[in-house]
């Protein structure tokens, strides 16, 4: 068990699948995701996000090798726990992986990874990620179960599901964005407990950051489509920037948040 942790900066990994996206709507090359990496890091990101899903619907797999191959800063490769994307990652040998959940009829990444029902089915798949030398992050619910599983199963990192925390703020549901946080705060908490390093992601946006970013435990963030977005208007370094900027004037005021009572106690 942790004791609570210190302060740190918190670090920023920033997502370019969507630079790819625009890419394969016309095909050809342009725009590059590998220029896009460098531009994040430019603007202050401390590593790089890319999902290689399995029906190939940005990134490419051209796109990992570059990536890993020009990289200054960590990749780390979002996939699903198949036996195709196990090749890949031993094979490229990523600084980090981040096992999700994937249905090729979903537009993004809908809720964290049942690590409770595939228990047994990720333990060695984790088992073998991590005899390569990668880290292991699971993407997951900020549920007590889940975090409980995931360190069972041998999880270097939880990267917490922020998704449903930033459509309540979207919707302006106050009460439900409380409970949100609070569910958060306590999953944090018990994931730092449990030896887990702490990421969380997945819809954050310059008005949702600064409440995730608050909470002491979470060292990283993950974020990609709002910035992406955001670039189209003033740049990806600004828009990086101004990110990062709104991360480290949250964390000189770490949060104190309680519990919910469905969250993760």
């Amino acid at each position: 068990m942790r004791s609570r942790p210190v302060i740190s900066p918190l670090r920023l990994g920033v997502n370019i699948d969507h630079v790819a996206t625009l890419r394969n709507a016309r095909g050809g090359r342009h725009p590059d995701p590998l220029r896009a990496a460098h531009l994040a890091i430019d603007g202050g990101a401390d590593g790089i996000t890319a999902h290689l899903r399995e029906d190939r619907r940005h990134i490419s797999d051209e796109d990992i090798t570059r990536l890993k191959n020009e990289l200054t800063r960590p990749l780390n490769l979002e996939m699903a726990a198949t036996a195709e994307m196990l090749a890949i990652a031993l094979r490229h040998v990523p600084n980090a992986c981040c096992l999700v959940p994937e249905r090729r009829e979903e537009r993004t990444t809908e809720g964290g990874l049942d690590v409770v029902g595939q228990r047994e089915t990720l333990k060695p798949f984790v088992a073998k990620l991590k005899g390569a030398g990668i880290r292991v992050s699971l993407f997951i619910e900020p549920d007590l179960q889940a975090i409980e599983a995931s360190a069972a199963v041998g999880a270097d990192i939880v990267e917490l599901h922020t998704g449903r925390y930033c459509h309540m703020a979207l919707d302006n549901d106050a009460a439900g964005l409380a409970g949100e946080l609070a569910r958060h705060a306590a999953g944090a908490r018990a994931a730092h407990a449990a030896g887990l390093e702490v990421h969380a992601g997945h819809g954050l946006t310059y008005n949702t950051v600064q409440p995730i970013a608050r909470l002491p435990e979470i060292v990283e963030l993950n974020i990609g489509h709002f910035i992406i977005g955001e670039a189209i208007f003033g740049g990806l370094p600004a828009a990086v920037r101004r990110m990062r900027a709104l991360m480290d004037e949250a964390r000189q005021h770490p949060a104190v948040v309680m519990a919910s009572a469905g969250g993760a106690a």
